[in-house]
């Protein structure tokens, strides 16, 4: 009874942050397992093999070994043909080799590859792809146990249940009707789409700063006398003088020395202000010639998410200052220097000469405009890559060689050949996932073993008995699709999977069938930009609103989770 008390008060305390909090879910996880050891409900040894977890390390290995994979000829080859075709065509293409690619590696690193050939497409607007790419993407990684991570967690908590390992195309028929149903309604839905067309451009909200110096003409004069109100496509938002914001500028607002004037607008309309005697837009020593500006998008595996402009030393770090920040149609608060920048974070750049020099752009940057940030392997170890990881996946489901070992062999021998460098490999590896999901299955075992996840299911099953294991199936499924729209996929699967396990046993009925539920609710991520990484990739990339989402998402995951209630019990039957 002391245990579940204990355990409860840490669960709780877990999900509210997670809920309630933007800090960050690895630290989360990380805090609520250390909490458990030190008040005596895990040992030490116990917490710390649950990070050696085969599930866990298969996974690690799998994003690294991605990084060879995307530099493929096959990614290269799916990137150049998605310009040919009709709207339609194009985005079929686009869904059936996405969702191929991404049955078998890392879903994002699938994403990242593509995000710049389609911004670059001549052919269709980027705002027509782009989201269809993320949700195919998702889609793709339900038809195998390595296509989402998601996958791979909730089998190392059935093996840690007690349960038979989940085999390499368990997912697939379900996967597969999913696939099919989600690319239709894709396709259906693709007129609600935004069109930002070259010829057709609505303005795009970038965030801008301009200081006012010493001696402007700007000073000592109101907003209205300056001109500031008539901009065309910029709307002067905010004014900071000191430590004072003030919002909701009025025309009569007097503008002082030192003031930040933050608008919101078209990015082209920069050369506007740059008539405002004593408003300087780039804050750098040099004058940046504003003709000359690129946009950037960060990627999930920079050292700069999580962090502001200033405290990075962004200017000194890249070599070129940031005087535009967006994301997605969000209204940023605050000065750019304190923004704290998310992947997926568009920014426009007035770069020094020595930024394209740099060797770290395609860590920090999915996106460069007029760059191919992608690194290409040449045709024959482009073909030994693509032919020893299919000769690892296909030695591992025959059952020759078991996956993890074929992955680190394969991983030794892409370094030796030099498809991967070390650099590569401390750079996207994935410590905060290891975090995560190396915490998360100890908090999911200490759930089963001190029987709280049986106090919750008893619970459960006094609300859900008279429906039966198919309405506490639908209820667990439900369940996990609110978590991982809330929070993140892989948090909701481990939030769930005690409950689900634990249900199914109440019910006296296989667990396999909520084991499924978890595993496709928490990769139905749909309606938010947030609940994803790849839907948050392409929020500013494709100069989304939250309503495109929901507008497509919604019905795309109403349609999903219909196919996946009805197919998880007739392949795996209670």
């Amino acid at each position: 009874m002391y245990e579940q008390i204990i355990l409860t008060g840490i669960m709780l305390a877990l999900v509210g942050c997670l809920f309630g909090t933007r800090l960050n879910p690895a630290w989360l996880f990380v805090g609520a397992i250390g909490t458990g050891y030190l008040t005596g409900l895990i040992e030490l040894e116990e917490m710390l093999a649950n990070y050696a977890n085969p599930s866990l390390i298969t996974l690690i290995l799998l994003i690294l070994v991605s990084i060879a994979i995307e530099k493929t000829t096959l990614v290269q080859g799916l990137a150049q043909s998605l310009a040919k075709g009709s709207l339609s065509k194009s985005v079929m293409k686009l869904g059936l080799s996405t969702a191929f690619l991404s049955s078998f590696t890392n879903n994002t690193a699938v994403v990242a590859s593509l995000i710049s050939a389609i911004k670059d497409s001549p052919t269709h607007s980027p705002s027509k792809l782009l989201l269809p790419l993320s949700y195919t993407a998702i889609l793709g990684g339900t038809l195998t146990l390595i296509g989402t991570s998601t996958n791979l967690i909730v089998n190392g908590f059935a093996v840690e249940a007690g349960m038979q390992p989940l085999g390499f195309f368990d997912f697939t028929l379900v996967g597969l009707g999913a696939l099919s149903v989600g690319l239709i309604t894709i396709i259906v839905l693709l007129k609600y789409l935004p069109d930002h067309g070259k010829q057709d451009q609505e303005v795009v909200p970038f965030y801008l700063e301009g200081k006012v110096e010493a001696g402007s003409k700007l000073i000592g004069r109101t907003v209205e006398e300056n001109g500031l109100r008539d901009l065309k496509d910029l709307f002067l938002a905010e004014i900071i003088h000191g430590d004072r914001r003030i919002c909701a500028v009025t025309p009569q607002q007097v503008i002082q020395q030192g003031d930040i004037l933050l608008f919101v607008g078209d990015i082209k309309s920069v050369p506007l202000l740059q008539r405002f005697d004593g408003l300087k837009i780039v804050h750098d020593k040099h004058e940046k010639d504003v003709e000359h500006l690129v946009e950037v998008v960060i990627s999930q595996s920079s050292r700069f998410v999580g962090k502001t402009v200033k405290e990075v030393r962004f200017r000194e770090q890249v070599h070129a200052a940031v005087i535009a920040i967006r994301r997605g149609h969000d209204r940023l608060q605050g000065g750019l220097g304190q923004v704290r920048l998310q992947a997926g974070d568009s920014l426009i750049l007035a770069p020094g000469s020595e930024f394209y020099q740099l060797p770290n752009l395609k860590r920090e940057f999915v996106y460069i405009s007029g760059l191919d940030l992608q690194t290409h392997l040449k045709s024959k170890k482009s073909n030994l890559v693509l032919a020893g990881f299919v000769a690892v996946i296909g030695l591992s489901i025959f059952d020759v060689v078991p996956l993890v070992k074929g992955l680190l062999v394969f991983l030794i021998a892409l370094f030796a050949m030099g498809a991967v460098k070390v650099t590569e490999l401390k750079r996207r590896f994935p410590i905060e996932l290891l975090a995560i999901v190396g915490s998360a299955i100890g908090l999911a075992k200490l759930m089963i073993d001190t029987g709280l996840a049986s106090q919750i299911s008893d619970a459960l099953f006094y609300l859900l008995g008279d429906f039966g294991p198919y309405g506490a199936f639908i209820a667990i499924f439900v369940m996990t699709v609110i978590f991982t729209e809330l929070i993140t996929n892989n948090a909701a699967a481990a939030l769930s999977f005690p409950v689900a396990f634990a249900l199914a046993i109440g019910f006296d009925v296989s667990p396999l069938p909520f084991v499924m539920a978890v595993a496709f609710g928490a990769s139905a991520s749909f309606i938010s930009p947030f609940g994803y990484q790849t839907n948050l990739m392409v929020y500013s990339a494709g100069n989304y609103r939250i309503k495109d989402y929901v507008t497509v998402g919604l019905p795309l995951s109403i349609i999903y989770s219909i196919t996946v209630l009805t197919l998880i019990p007739l392949v795996f039957p209670f």
